[in-house]
């Protein structure tokens, strides 16, 4: 578990970084008078920095599906707070909210713990020791 714990925490990083970046969003691109664009980063990017950090301190599954809720929200958050025509926040929201999902998914190259541990308590084992999706019982 050290190991995949050690391996994940360069997302965890990242996603604190992304973080830092959508709280600063709304000065950066020019959308601080934006009510809903510009509070909505601002609360969103708080929510994300604060699990990044407990994540880096103590893994709990729950803050990653909670990250790629957050990185989902991002991506709608424009059209369902009626912000979408001010391209600066809506393109901004987009980008940030795929890149937040994307480090939860694992696709930078990294294996996710939340499919990890599931195949874990599945017992859905590879020989080797590996996991494969096609070896789960059906």
């Amino acid at each position: 578990m050290a190991t995949l714990m050690e391996r994940k925490k360069p997302q965890d990083w990242m996603n604190l970084v992304l973080a830092v970046a959508l709280f600063v969003s709304p000065w950066v691109m020019g959308f601080a008078g934006e009510f809903m664009a510009a509070w909505n980063a601002w609360i969103v990017g708080v929510v994300i920095g604060a699990l990044a950090l407990a994540t880096l301190t103590a893994f709990s599954e729950w803050e990653e599906w909670a990250n790629m809720v957050i990185g989902i929200w991002l991506v709608v958050a424009p059209w369902l707070l009626d912000f979408a025509t001010n391209a600066n926040a809506m393109w901004t929201h987009v980008v940030l909210g795929l890149l937040v999902a994307r480090y939860q998914l694992g696709l930078s190259g990294m294996s996710p713990r939340i499919l990890t541990r599931a195949l874990d308590r599945d017992g859905a084992r590879r020989p080797g020791g590996g996991h494969h999706l096609a070896d789960r019982p059906s």
